[in-house]
C-alpha cells in the first residue's frame, strides 16, 4: 500500500518555505512586537509551536481539560486512552472552526475546503455520489436584492456611474448624477448618492425575511417546474425533484445576493441522485429559474406601531445560466469544470458581513444600516415590554433584530444546501477525524495506509462505527494569551495558504 497522508512536493521550490524562511508578520504597534519577541524567546516557543501547528494555526483556539478512551464497541477492548495532562502546555486545544475569514484564516480555509468538496460533488460526483449527477440539468443562478436608493457602482466597460438621471438635484437637494468612473478600490462605491433619500427601513425590512424569500422562490420554483412537466405540484414528486446548494454573499451596499447551484433529478429514490426526465435540458430549467425568481411576494408585517406593510421581491438584476462541462457560466468561450464552479460558491462561502461590509467603520452608510437596525430593535422591545406580550419575544415578528444588526439585519445562514444535493458537512468532517486518527496510528505503528481506497468507510455514518469514544472535557478557555501570539499564528496560516497556492500552481502547470 502507498500511504497518501501527504502528497509529493512539487518539483518547483517554494521560497516561503523552509525553517530560514521568515513569516510575514503585520504587529501593528510597539507593544505586539515585544509579545511577539517575547514567545520567540520564551523557554515552552517550541511546546507552543508545536501546539499552534496540530490546530492548524487556528487564531482562536479552544482549550479544554479532561480524557477520553476509545473502546471496540463489539468486544469492549480498550485501544487507547488519551489526557489533556500528558500535553506540554497544561489543555487540549482544539480547532474554534469559525467559517468566517476574518475571523480565522485557518479555519475558513478549512470549512471553504468542505464547502469545495460539497459542491463539487453535487456537479460531478465524488464523495459518495455517483458521476451520472453530473449528467443532469444544472443551472448557475444569481438571485439579488431590489434597489432601495441609487447608489455609486463600478458600470460595465468603464461607464460613468450615473451620468442621466430625470432631475438633477433630489429634495434634498444633492445631486442624483454622478460621471465618475469608479475603481474597485473607490471608498464611494456602495454609498447612496443621498443618503436621506435611501429607503434605510425598507433595507433593513427585506434583509430581514430574505430567508422567507428563499423559501418560498423554492416553492414557486416547484409549481414551475410542474407546469412546464404537464402535470399537478403533487404529480411532480413522481416525475422529478430539485437539488441545490447556495451561498449568500453581501453586496457593497450591504444587501444580501444568493448565489445557487439548481440541479434537476429524478423522483427520489433510496439512493437518490436518479435522472432527470427525459427531453428537460439545463436551458429550459434556467427559463424556470428566473420565472421562480419574478414571481416571488411576500407581504413582511409593520416593524412597529405606525409602520406599514411592505410587499417584497427579489431584484430585477437575475442571472441564470445553463452549466455544461466545457464552458464557463461567465464566459459561454471559455472552459468549465466542476473545480471552478465549486471553488466559486466556496470562496464565497467564508465571507460575512464582518468581511466585506461592517468591518470598514469608516463606511456612514452600513454604520447607518446598523443604527437604524439598532433603533428599530429597541422600538419592538420597548413595544413588547409595553403591552405585556404573553408571548416570548422571539416570537414577534421582528424580535431578535436586535441580535442581527451588526449583520445588516441578515438572520439567514450563509451556506445551504437541500437535504439530496450532495454530501453533508457533517459527514466531511466525520471521515477527517476518522483519516486523522488512521493516520496517527500508522505513524505509530510505521504501517501506511491507503486513504483514497477507504473513501466510503470514511464517509460512513455514525452507525456502522466500530469504535465508542468515551470522554469527560471541561472548558477550560479560549484563544492564545497575547496579541503577539494571535499574530504568530496569522502569519502562520498566510504561509501555509501560499504554500497550498504554490503546490496548486505547481500541479497545474506539471499537468500541462
Amino acid at each position: 500500500m502507498t500511504t497518501t497522508t501527504a502528497p509529493a512536493a512539487p518539483s518547483v521550490p517554494f521560497a516561503g518555505f523552509g525553517s530560514e524562511a521568515a513569516l510575514d508578520l503585520d504587529v501593528g504597534s510597539p507593544r505586539v512586537a515585544a509579545q511577539v519577541m517575547a514567545r520567540l524567546l520564551s523557554a515552552d516557543f517550541e511546546d507552543w509551536s508545536n501546539a499552534v501547528a496540530r490546530v492548524g494555526s487556528c487564531t482562536n483556539p479552544i482549550h479544554l481539560t479532561g480524557s477520553s478512551t476509545r473502546v471496540d464497541a463489539g468486544t469492549g477492548e480498550v485501544l487507547s486512552s488519551y489526557s489533556s495532562d500528558t500535553e506540554p502546555l497544561g489543555t487540549t486545544l482544539i480547532r474554534c472552526g469559525n467559517r468566517r475569514a476574518s475571523e480565522c484564516p485557518s479555519c475558513s480555509r478549512v470549512y471553504a475546503a468542505d464547502m469545495f468538496h460539497l459542491i463539487r460533488a453535487g456537479v460531478a460526483g465524488g464523495k459518495g455520489v455517483p458521476e451520472r449527477v453530473g449528467e443532469n440539468p444544472l443551472v448557475f443562478a444569481t438571485v439579488t436584492a431590489p434597489s432601495f436608493g441609487h447608489v455609486h457602482g463600478m458600470r460595465d466597460n468603464g461607464r460613468r456611474c450615473r451620468p442621466h438621471a430625470e432631475t438633477p438635484r433630489c429634495e434634498h437637494d444633492r445631486p442624483t448624477t454622478c460621471h465618475q468612473k469608479h475603481d474597485d478600490g473607490d471608498e464611494l462605491l456602495g454609498q447612496p448618492l443621498c443618503w436621506e433619500c435611501y429607503d434605510y427601513a425598507s433595507h433593513i425590512v427585506w434583509q430581514w425575511w430574505a430567508p422567507e424569500l428563499w423559501r418560498r422562490f423554492n416553492i414557486a420554483l416547484k409549481r414551475a417546474l410542474a407546469h412546464l412537466l404537464g402535470v399537478t405540484e403533487s404529480q411532480l414528486k413522481d416525475l422529478a425533484c430539485v437539488q441545490y446548494s447556495k451561498v449568500a454573499e453581501y453586496q457593497r451596499r450591504g444587501l444580501i445576493h444568493f448565489h445557487a447551484l439548481v440541479r434537476l433529478d429524478g423522483p427520489k429514490t433510496d439512493d437518490a441522485f436518479a435522472p432527470a426526465p427525459d427531453g428537460v435540458t439545463a436551458e429550459p430549467l434556467a427559463e424556470v429559474v428566473e420565472e421562480a425568481v419574478a414571481s416571488v411576494r411576500f407581504t413582511a408585517p409593520p416593524v412597529f406601531n405606525g409602520d406599514v406593510p411592505r410587499v417584497l421581491a427579489f431584484g430585477a438584476q437575475v442571472d441564470s445560466r445553463p452549466v455544461r462541462v466545457g464552458h464557463r457560466t461567465d464566459d459561454p468561450d471559455g472552459p468549465l469544470n466542476a473545480e471552478q464552479v465549486a471553488g466559486y460558491l466556496a470562496k464565497y462561502s467564508t465571507k460575512s458581513a464582518t468581511d466585506t461590509t461592517t468591518g470598514n467603520v469608516s463606511n456612514p452608510h452600513l454604520s447607518r444600516i446598523q443604527e437604524v437596525a439598532a433603533e428599530f430593535a429597541t422600538l419592538v422591545e420597548d413595544e413588547w415590554v409595553a403591552a405585556e406580550m404573553p408571548c416570548d419575544l422571539k416570537e414577534v415578528p421582528y424580535g431578535l433584530l436586535g441580535r442581527w444588526h451588526t449583520a445588516l439585519g441578515f438572520r439567514g445562514h450563509f451556506s445551504t444546501k437541500s437535504r439530496r444535493y450532495s454530501v453533508t458537512l457533517g459527514a466531511l468532517r466525520r471521515a477527517r477525524r476518522r483519516a486523522q486518527v488512521l493516520i496517527a496510528d500508522a505513524q505509530r505503528s510505521g504501517i501506511p495506509v491507503d486513504l483514497a481506497s477507504m473513501e466510503a468507510q470514511l464517509l460512513a455514518d455514525d452507525e456502522d462505527e466500530t469504535t465508542l469514544v468515551v470522554g469527560s472535557w471541561s472548558f477550560a478557555g479560549v484563544g492564545w494569551d497575547t496579541e503577539g501570539d494571535v499574530a504568530l499564528a496569522r502569519a502562520a496560516a498566510a504561509r501555509a495558504r501560499e504554500y497550498a497556492q504554490h503546490r496548486a500552481e505547481a500541479k497545474r502547470a506539471n499537468q500541462q
